[in-house]
């Protein structure tokens, strides 16, 4: 068997090949198996974990109990019926104490110690224990709508537990203690192929190629979008870390990990995986072990300087979107304002429309008393539509002083216009205070230049008014007021 494997260099991103070292792949590997028969266990008490394996031959024959040791078959066991479950568990309690491994194959209970058959348990069909039997009695009356197919368990019977139930009519159901009924039920858009519990959330994934976080009380958290069918489901827990994470397996041969919906590594892998064990393999904390559709054997190690960063790596929505808001507890005075609000609910909002229209009405009036003083930027005439800006340039005492005027019209120029300055004569000078405006072309910006000289030097300033003039009316079209800089310099004798 070991002539058959060959290392595997699988061609994943950057980002998840600079985190996991291929140890091991072998194609010809023959296992067939599912991840409630598959143990990582300390089996002869060194400190070093072996893989156990219920491998289901071809369905009818060859059905064994395989043991690896590092990347080789350590041994063998023939089977004589499809096992449907494996655990390590101590039997012993003198040391050192060194586990045994169950296995359930048909009617029997096949226990291994060292490797070899130790017990061998036929269930009888004995008398039930009067309190197994109220246990049971309890248990039975939790009915479910239908038919479960997926099951987790947290908590103590005798305290408090959650039994999450995924059933074939594609509903979740959450039992707790003394609820003979589901206690929350989850409405799936498709049925569940997939649950896992990390933390206090459920992770589901589904056959519509989503995947989706709830909370223990049905609460939908997000939801993801995979770009494959879910073919296994498994937690990934790294508790030196404080680490947590979803390993799914996908038809399209590639092992995405998803922390909360955030996509954080992807592994693609030769042929699609079957079933993924995640724990400590030989000496080594870090060990992802998948074995796929074809038989195959795949061995990948965490490394020791692996980080893997919260940023979605799947092209969508930044993750400021998915992060939670921290909203605070209702307080006293919250729950008082509410009631107050539901009571005088009219008269606020009679009180509020009032101040709307009020808050309109002073609007509107800025803005006629704006129209009428020419205070715009824009002419409000149509037959000379002018637009205009001013510039002030220089340190002082003397500042340039650049008007920009433009006629905003389509195709009529406008002629006959003059600028004439208002201002402190006892505060600034002037070379020219009043000029006229050539004719301006429609789309054109036309730079007026003129020169204001600041006559005191007590750091005082104040406002030069700007009037654009027609010729033959009194109102101005456009008035501009233009806040001038203190001067910093001095006048030169």
């Amino acid at each position: 068997m070991a002539a058959h494997s060959k290392s595997f260099l699988c061609s994943c991103s950057s980002v998840a090949s600079s985190k996991w070292l291929d140890a091991h792949y072998d194609p010809v590997a023959n296992l067939y198996t599912f991840s409630s028969c598959i143990a990582l266990s300390d089996l002869h008490g060194d400190g070093e974990n072996k893989l156990v394996v219920g491998d289901l031959g071809t369905g009818v024959c060859n059905m064994k109990l395989k043991v690896y040791r590092g990347t080789g078959l350590l041994s063998e066991s023939t089977l004589l019926d499809l096992p449907t479950g494996l655990v390590s568990f101590l039997m012993d309690l003198h040391e050192p104490r060194t586990p045994a491994i169950a296995v359930a194959s048909g009617p029997f209970i096949y226990v291994y110690k060292n490797l070899r058959p130790y017990f061998k348990f036929t269930l009888p069909s004995l008398e039930v224990n009067p309190l197994e039997q109220d246990v049971w009695s309890q248990a039975k009356e939790m009915s479910l709508p239908s038919s479960p197919t997926l099951m987790d368990v947290t908590g103590q019977f005798d305290v408090e537990f959650r039994i999450t139930v995924a059933c074939r009519n594609g509903n979740i159901y959450i039992l707790r203690r003394d609820s003979p009924k589901p206690k929350y039920c989850i409405e799936l858009s498709s049925h569940p192929v997939g649950l896992v519990r990390m933390g206090k959330n459920v992770v589901v994934g589904c056959t519509h190629e989503t995947l989706h976080g709830y909370t223990q009380k049905g609460k939908k958290l997000w939801t993801a979008y995979l770009p494959a069918p879910v073919t296994t489901m498994a937690l990934m827990e790294l508790p030196t870390r404080g680490f947590q994470a979803v390993l799914v397996g996908l038809a399209n041969c590639e092992v995405h990990m998803y922390r909360d919906k955030n996509l954080i590594s992807t592994i693609k892998t030769p042929d699609v995986v079957t079933s993924i064990c995640f724990g400590r393999y030989g000496r080594e904390d870090g060990t992802l072990i998948m074995t796929t559709k074809g038989g195959g054997l795949i061995v990948k190690i965490l490394k020791r300087t692996a980080v893997f960063d919260d940023r979605d790596s799947a092209t969508g929505p930044p993750i400021a979107q998915s992060i939670r808001l921290n909203v605070p507890k209702k307080t006293k005075l919250y729950v008082d304002q509410t009631l107050r609000e539901r009571e005088n609910a009219v008269a606020m909002h009679r009180a509020f429309q009032m101040d709307l229209s009020r808050l309109r009405l002073a609007a509107a009036r800025a803005y006629v008393k704006a129209l009428e003083s020419s205070l715009t930027p824009m002419s409000a005439s149509l037959t000379e539509p002018l637009k205009m800006n001013a510039v002030v340039q220089g340190l002082g005492p003397s500042f340039k002083l650049t008007l920009n005027i433009q006629n905003t019209a389509a195709c009529r120029p406008v002629m006959n216009l003059a600028i004439s300055f208002l201002y402190d004569e006892n505060l600034y000078s002037m070379r020219t205070a009043f000029f006229k405006i050539p004719l301006l072309v429609p789309g054109l910006n036309y730079p007026i230049d003129t020169f204001v000289e600041c006559l005191s030097d007590k750091g005082i300033s104040d406002i030069i008014k700007v009037f654009v003039l027609r010729e033959g009316k009194s109102a101005p079209l456009l008035t501009a007021h233009i806040n001038m800089p203190v001067s910093e310099g001095l006048a030169l004798n």
